[in-house]
């Protein structure tokens, strides 16, 4: 049997195909500061502040960069970036992360849990904040065209090794 034969066994429909496509609302109308205001009970500054921080932390500033040009601490500002979904604004590493949910959990005191993390107070403070509140799905999704990853190649690498690297807590008798 050769294409041919093939070819003239099959049948051809003449009718026209539909998209069948999920419908979507393109709301690009709405601006970064009208979404902010809808989830202004969890932000924690004010909206006006948050779109600041967002939009020039989009353009290749650092958190503090961003900080000052909206007018906040840069704990706020970070606090901002993670409601909105960036992940590079955790300042512990994956194991000391491990320690705040240790501690969140009431398995280790807070002075053991600062002391494993060789965190100081704002560091500790901010992955506290990161570890109880979660990123705002509709603000990630309205931010994802402004953030884009400023992360560092080099603490990303730390980051998905840290499992298998020891500390020195590892070395206990």
């Amino acid at each position: 049997m050769g294409l041919s034969d093939i070819a003239a066994a099959l049948e051809t429909t003449t009718t026209e195909q539909h998209s069948r496509r999920v419908p979507t609302v393109d709301d690009t109308d709405v601006s970064l500061r009208t979404r902010f205001e809808t989830h202004a009970d969890a932000l924690p500054c004010a909206p006006a502040e948050a779109e600041r921080v967002v939009e020039a932390y989009g353009s290749g500033t650092t958190v503090g960069d961003s900080a000052r040009a909206a007018g906040v601490a840069p704990v706020t500002a970070a606090k901002v970036l993670h409601r909105c979904g960036e992940a590079g604004v955790n300042p512990l590493a994956p194991e000391a992360r491990r320690i705040v949910r240790d501690w969140l959990d009431g398995q280790l005191s807070r002075a053991d849990a600062l002391a494993l993390t060789r965190a100081d107070e704002s560091e500790f403070a901010l992955a506290t904040y990161i570890e109880t509140h979660d990123p705002i799905d509709p603000l990630v999704e309205a931010v994802e065209g402004a953030l884009t990853d400023h992360g560092d190649a080099a603490v990303a690498k730390r980051d998905s090794l840290a499992e298998t690297m020891s500390s020195v807590t590892d070395l206990q008798f």
